[in-house]
């Protein structure tokens, strides 16, 4: 049950470690707090990710682009282990300003360019190489459409569900069952559109705990 104590400050204020699998590294900036360059490989795409159900999607991605021969998008995966604060690093917060994973560098060109956020590095790609991606208005809209959704809803929703369920320090009726309502809801949405998952740019979701890639 919620606390009925409980009143929100009006002015709230930050407290360090107030609780949480991931208090340690959570904090109300952004910015880097330490000194350290990004390794890079000897292929054209840099990746910095991790096994998390956002990095998972570059990772089919690539894997997908490969499999069809196309050697252009070999790439090198470096581990950021976000628990250890990695994505602080100054060379990771150069490439993503908002030290999330996963991030990308396409070193194919000069100077490099740098993509975050999954659903803009599964687009980069798509584009890229003109693979997983309609180019019919109508079908590349439809795509379009559940990339959307997936990254304005999904993570959100199942980060949020997750969050309250498993990792906050306090077990809380209303957040968990306000988001359990709408992750079922959301899933739903899914099982009565049969046939997104098929789509060309085969995107990967938050369905399930780890991360299922439904084709």
């Amino acid at each position: 049950m919620s606390d009925p104590i409980y009143t929100p400050p009006k002015v709230w204020k930050w407290e360090p470690n107030n609780g949480g699998q991931f208090a340690n590294i959570n904090r109300p900036v952004a910015g880097a707090t330490h000194d350290k360059e990004l390794p890079v490989g000897k292929h054209p795409f840099q990746l910095y990710s991790l096994a998390t159900p956002n990095g998972v999607k570059t990772t089919i991605m690539f894997e997908e682009l490969l499999e069809k021969g196309i050697q252009e998008a070999e790439y090198d995966a470096w581990l950021i282990r976000i628990g250890d604060g990695d994505q602080f690093a100054s060379g990771f917060v150069d490439v993503n300003p908002n030290s999330k994973i996963p991030t990308m560098l396409d070193r194919s060109v000069d100077p490099a360019i740098r993509v975050f956020e999954s659903g803009s590095i599964l687009f980069y790609l798509a584009e890229k190489f003109g693979e997983f991606l309609p180019t019919e208005p109508a079908k590349r809209t439809e795509t379009m459409n559940w990339l959307f959704w997936q990254m304005g809803s999904a993570p959100f929703l199942g980060g949020g569900f997750g969050h309250f369920y498993v990792y906050a320090p306090e077990k809380y009726e209303y957040p968990i069952n306000r988001y359990t309502m709408e992750v079922k809801r959301q899933l739903d949405v899914l099982d009565r559109t049969g046939t997104w998952w098929v789509m060309s740019i085969r995107l990967p979701t938050w369905r399930s705990g780890p991360g299922m890639a439904p084709w």
